[in-house]
């Protein structure tokens, strides 16, 4: 039963929409204990999305927290430098060997070629029993890879502008090749403060899933979670929330018009930062 008119609140335009949380230490404090308290606001939202038909396939959840650089840095068998001066994101690839090794292999000639050092690779520990049918019949094979500057003094700016590059130009590559199950080939997150845990799994599953959010060794200052409600498409790994610069409570409606804008107006669009690179990761 909905609430009666009342001030400014209409109810014709009361409607579901996705759920999102926030927690963070006002003293700046990392602590295993927010990311415990983040997906305990998680599982409160489950009534924000949709179950598939087999019981265990959500809309779409994850969670967004600080680079736990200490944990890295016990766990990787290689070396990393100080905290800001490497990039690390969960990257979703095919299950097929031969397919996954192909989308590695782009990724790292374009991490090459902009200039930036590949420190290594990591298999971001899961549970393959959590996901559900539906879920399980897409689920990616998901590596961390950390990547470092190119020198010690490359500004900050300059760093994520060459990772957005690499990254874009890489999934215009593996999107455009051959590859049977390019579909699979996205990266969450590739930042130098931020990591996402993210999937086609329901709330209560996501700490079950990616085996690290459960390691007390994990620690974070702020935590953001989503809870996907799929209105306007259909649920997908890529698609859960949050995202690499956003996160929102809805779906952008407009999207396609805006993408057909854009198209419209590539052959003008000119920048000093990219360059000839703004070719390629259009």
């Amino acid at each position: 039963m909905l609430s009666k008119k009342q001030g400014l609140y209409l109810p014709e335009f009361e409607h579901d929409n996705c759920g999102a949380g926030f927690i963070c230490s006002l003293e700046g404090k990392k602590s295993n204990d927010i990311i415990h308290k983040a997906l305990e606001i998680l599982d409160k939202l489950e009534h924000r999305g949709a179950v598939s038909a087999d019981g265990k396939t959500g809309d779409g959840a994850g969670v967004l927290i600080d680079i736990p650089h200490e944990f890295f840095s016990e766990v990787c068998n290689f070396s990393l430098p100080e905290p800001g001066s490497y990039a690390v994101g969960n990257v979703f690839l095919p299950q097929r060997e031969n397919q996954r090794d192909f989308c590695i292999q782009t990724f790292e000639a374009q991490i090459k070629k902009q200039g930036l050092i590949l420190l290594g690779w990591r298999n971001t520990p899961v549970n393959p029993a959590i996901p559900g049918r539906i879920a399980k019949e897409t689920e990616p094979f998901v590596k961390q890879v950390f990547i470092g500057k190119a020198n010690p003094d490359q500004d900050d700016f300059d760093f994520n502008l060459k990772l957005f590059i690499a990254r874009k130009v890489s999934e215009h590559t593996i999107s455009n090749s051959r590859l049977s199950d390019e579909q699979f080939f996205y990266v969450p997150s590739l930042s130098t403060r931020i990591i996402i845990f993210k999937g086609l799994l329901m709330p209560q599953d996501i700490k079950l899933y990616y085996k690290d959010l459960m390691d007390p060794r994990v620690v974070t200052r702020l935590a953001l979670v989503h809870q996907r409600f799929s209105t306007n498409t259909f649920p997908t790994w890529d698609l859960a929330q949050p995202f690499r610069y956003m996160c929102h409570n809805g779906e952008i409606n407009t999207l396609r018009g805006n993408v057909s804008r854009m198209r419209s107006r590539e052959e003008l669009l000119k920048s000093e930062l990219f360059g000839d690179d703004i070719k390629n990761i259009l």
